[in-house]
């Protein structure tokens, strides 16, 4: 179901509506945010950062492209054909994507990600993804960090009210109204 829906989108062009359905459902979440200061802080006197967060709670962080949308944080996302459509919203929500994963592209997506740090000063990861196991960091995270010299900032999500997915990540969605602490 959710492979055909993304054929439909990237065939006839509904990636922009995507956008919008995005933003829109975000407006009926309420979130807030807890030390958010001292990462923009960290970032707006010269310092990089990698935020650092659970693949199954990616979701909310949506939020950080408006929060955090003067620095445009690179984001790694899949090579397949969902992330195709993941990519494109993430664009239209000021990320840079770079493409490639775990499973695919991976080692070159996490050159491209250090060599991005290097001119600018954020960069999202979810450190289990896109296959896990749930709950279980991959080491491509510190090799980021390692190599681009950007300290890591952990980030966690919690939902009081969400969908879980039966993915292999039992992946959140919030449910309308309910509320999300960064």
């Amino acid at each position: 179901m959710i492979k055909s829906l993304s054929r439909i989108a990237i065939r006839y062009g509904l990636i922009p509506m995507v956008h919008w359905i995005v933003r829109l459902y975000l407006c009926l979440i309420r979130i807030s945010w807890v030390n958010e200061d001292g990462l923009r802080d960290h970032i707006r006197t010269g310092g990089k950062a990698i935020a650092a967060l659970w693949h199954q709670r990616i979701f909310p962080v949506i939020t950080y492209a408006r929060r955090f949308s003067e620095f445009a944080p690179a984001v790694m996302i899949s090579q397949s054909r969902d992330g195709e459509i993941i990519a494109d919203v993430a664009r239209r929500l000021n990320f840079r994507p770079v493409r490639g994963s775990s499973s695919r592209g991976g080692r070159e997506a996490l050159a491209a990600i250090v060599r991005d740090l290097a001119e600018h000063p954020f960069a999202v990861h979810a450190v289990d993804g896109p296959q896990g196991p749930r709950g279980v960091v991959k080491a491509g995270l510190i090799s980021m960090a390692k190599h681009s010299g950007a300290p890591i900032f952990p980030v966690y999500i919690s939902v009081d009210h969400a969908w879980i997915l039966g993915s292999w990540d039992r992946f959140i969605i919030p449910k309308p109204f309910s509320r999300v602490v960064i």
